[in-house]
């Protein structure tokens, strides 16, 4: 368009000059100076045109680049968006490969405690956005030689404080179970999340972020799932449904207060369950490895009736130190083979901390290192120590008498304690080596919780090469 302004006074010079010299050589001559007028209109009334139809250009051009989609590849992922953002699909992925060594094992009496590789998760993920405010997520899982869905879900978000959450997901209740599986700060999950809290489920939830984000909820609905479960995406079969409400904050977010990175909460579910023999409804408590039951309920045995479960929580992150704490328990009705009833009530705990000795800020959801790792440039991305205690801790009535436990395989408490190391080489890649030991209180053979049963400690080296993006 400045291009075509500039022709005007170029074309029009020459005739200025034409003109006078005209006029010099040709005063008297009023037609042939009329023409000369029209000419000098007609050229000028062209060139207006020829930029009237750059501005069209210009702004059809304009148009169309808010119509082309964006093509988006970051360390976030890869996808692709509308020009006004309101419409994008994005593909993430999650795959962990541990070797895992128990140690102090015979693998001619234990079958399951070999060392060796695992695929942990293998996790690739569809995500998106649907006129600016609907989400979608779906997650197949292809790890531990298994083909499942983990998350098929919808979010709608209509404010901030007005989200509906419906599908298979994360029920919002236990802390360190809502965090992502690739920022988790051990290769395997604490009792509380693995043998208490719910897993995922199947139900709508919902939920929001209130006084500048700084209170959360979540009140939802659920097929219900036993301790530490994870439903199918099968219909229901059970016609009670469970319940799930949860509320956090972190009073002190975004300010300057050395408060800033507490958040603290309490979540709980209330839900039944009539079971029968074979559809029993109850759970078996797992070692720290995930590789033996401790605990295990008797033949017979089932749920029948309430199952509550309670769940206070919190963490801290002060620049490279962080810590996670958390509480759940859980009380279930359960029945016997001869008609005996019982309220049973379980519960698990944990304290874990970390401190990024590199010194990048510690947070809930991941770590970026402040240099990625590159040997010839000598950097060495980010590393962090990590500790744990947990417990898991079965109620006592469980074992009097023998009406409820399996008395032959089971423990009254898992105490835990792990020692880790993390190195993030960027923030895609990640390698961890956690040592776990736990040791047991046993049940009894008898009446009494006098006479008890040692089980061996369990000793475990993990170690884990995470990529995700």
């Amino acid at each position: 368009m400045n291009l075509k302004k500039k022709l005007i006074p170029v074309l029009i010079a020459p005739l200025l000059v034409g003109l006078t010299l005209s006029g010099q050589a040709l005063a008297n001559d009023s037609d042939e100076l009329e023409k000369l007028r029209q000419l000098v209109q007609e050229l000028d009334q062209k060139v207006k045109v020829l930029d009237r139809k750059g501005e069209l250009a210009e702004e059809a051009a304009a148009a169309k680049k808010k119509e082309t989609p964006v093509v988006k590849a970051s360390q976030d992922g890869f996808g692709f968006e509308s020009a006004d953002g309101k419409n994008k699909i994005k593909f993430r992925a999650l795959a962990q490969i541990d070797y895992r060594n128990y140690q102090d094992i015979d693998p001619s009496t234990d079958a399951k405690n070999i060392d060796g590789f695992d695929f942990r998760r293998i996790r690739p993920t569809i995500e998106g956005t649907v006129a600016g405010k609907y989400d979608f997520r779906f997650t197949p899982e292809f790890g531990e030689n298994k083909a499942a869905v983990v998350d098929a879900y919808i979010d709608a978000r209509f404010q901030p404080w007005a989200k509906v959450r419906t599908g298979k997901f994360k029920p919002f209740v236990g802390l360190e179970r809502l965090q992502s599986g690739s920022d988790i700060k051990f290769i395997e999950r604490s009792y509380v999340s693995n043998n208490i809290l719910p897993n995922r489920d199947l139900g709508v939830s919902f939920y929001g972020d209130v006084l500048d984000s700084k209170l959360s909820y979540a009140a939802g609905v659920f097929n219900g799932v036993v301790d530490g479960g994870e439903n199918t995406t099968a219909q229901d079969t059970n016609g009670d449904k469970e319940y799930a409400v949860r509320v956090f904050t972190t009073p002190f977010k975004d300010s300057d207060n050395i408060l800033a990175g507490l958040g603290f909460g309490l979540a709980a579910t209330h839900g039944k369950f009539t079971g029968s023999a074979s559809n029993t409804g109850l759970p078996n408590y797992k070692s720290a490895g995930q590789q033996n039951n401790f605990f295990s309920y008797a033949t017979g045995v089932y749920g029948s009736g309430d199952r509550n479960r309670f769940a206070p929580q919190a963490y801290y992150y002060f620049g490279p130190f962080g810590v996670i704490a958390e509480y759940a328990r859980v009380e279930q009705d359960v029945k016997n083979a001869a008609g005996n009833t019982e309220s049973l009530k379980n519960d698990a705990w944990q304290i874990a901390g970390s401190w990024l000795i590199t010194g990048e800020d510690a947070s809930f959801k991941g770590v970026k290192p402040k240099n990625a790792f590159d040997a010839d440039a000598g950097t060495w991305g980010a590393w962090e120590l990590v500790a744990r205690y947990q417990e898991n801790n079965i109620d006592n009535k469980a074992f009097i008498g023998n009406k409820f436990s399996n008395i032959a395989s089971s423990a009254k408490s898992a105490k835990s304690w792990a020692l880790g190391v993390n190195w993030y080489l960027n923030q895609n890649v990640k390698i961890a080596t956690n040592y776990e030991q736990t040791s047991y209180e046993g049940g009894a053979a008898g009446s009494t919780l006098s006479n008890l049963i040692n089980l061996k400690d369990e000793k475990t080296l993990f170690s884990r090469l995470q990529i995700s993006y």
